[in-house]
């Protein structure tokens, strides 16, 4: 067992490049974690790492050795967590990593039936608008757009991304209409940072019909939180451009209004991010088959599409 716990704690710190980043995935302190790493390489009789004060390393036999040792161990994690499951039911801690106000608007509320069907599976769920590493991080799963789909990792779609423009009653009436994108031309704009690269993407509008049209908004006021950004338009500060997840809630409050709706940002897909694992543990498996069923329910891919009348 000494063994498979410094095998545990080689690769944790492989993936997240640090003793202390792997401790807060293992639940040990990072004296602990050091401590297993080379009980490991004096049985192994090799170097893993090239340690310093700021950086840890693999050296080429430490990564000949993750290569090995990797899959293998987490088969070997899910094979045991899944048998348990198979008499105590899933069970653990599950951490997930979900965007802000759209985690708060429509996953939480997911929450209460689930962990009432999985008494055992602890819920750790991180909210923040930046995609997240899910391998090195130690997430189970995230939810949200954009993310970079790296090796491991599967994305299952659950409904399109598709970006439209909302606007205040009153910023509408105290202004020329709108009737195309052209009119957009030096309106204040509220728009959103990337948060990968901290730039605003410029994006393009499109219709039923195929065509395009490029958005020309002053960039008047810049966020990097989408619900700031409906608050701003609520208040009168200008023309957002945000998601329709969260554009509906303040439309369906009647705090602003579709501008252009026969346009919108096809913006990919909201999805489901997980390992791809042939063994997948079981309290991942019944919360993305919840989350799924949940959507089904709740026809939230009906509802975030541009061209649902919710948001017409």
């Amino acid at each position: 067992m000494d063994t498979l716990n410094g095998i545990a704690c080689f690769v944790r710190s492989a993936e997240a490049g640090s003793f202390a980043a792997a401790a807060r995935v293992l639940g040990l302190t990072p004296a602990a974690v050091g401590k297993n790493v080379a009980r490991l390489e004096v049985e192994l009789g090799v170097r893993l790492f090239q340690r310093t004060t700021r950086r840890l390393s693999l050296t080429e036999a430490g990564e000949a050795f993750r290569q090995d040792v990797q899959g293998s161990l987490d088969q070997l994690n899910h094979a045991m967590a899944n048998a348990s499951a198979r008499t105590t039911g899933p069970a653990g801690e599950l951490r997930a990593a979900l965007p802000n106000a759209f985690g708060r608007e429509y996953i939480v509320p997911m929450l209460d039936t689930f962990l009432t069907s999985f008494p055992s599976i602890r819920a750790d769920w991180r909210f923040d608008n930046r995609p997240v590493d899910l391998i090195a991080d130690g997430f189970d799963v995230a939810i949200g757009g954009g993310f970079d789909l790296r090796p491991g990792v599967v994305a299952r779609a659950l409904a399109p991304a598709h970006r439209i423009l909302i606007a205040s009653h009153r910023f509408l009436d105290d202004g020329p209409a709108i009737a195309t994108p052209a009119d957009l031309a030096g309106r204040s704009g509220i728009l959103i940072r990337s948060p990968q690269t901290g730039r605003v993407r410029d994006w393009v509008l499109s219709n039923r019909y195929g065509a395009e049209a490029a958005i020309e908004l002053d960039r008047r006021v810049l966020f990097d939180d989408p619900d700031a950004a409906c608050h701003a338009a609520a208040l009168g500060m200008g023309i957002a451009l945000v998601a329709v997840q969260s554009a509906l809630p303040w439309i369906e409050r009647g705090r602003v209004k579709r501008v252009l709706p026969d346009w919108w940002v096809e913006g990919g897909n909201l999805s489901l991010y997980y390992p791809a694992q042939a063994l997948l543990p079981q309290k991942t498996r019944v919360f993305i088959d919840h989350i799924v069923e949940s959507f089904r329910v709740q026809d939230l891919a009906g509802r975030f599409n541009a061209l649902h009348p919710a948001v017409l």
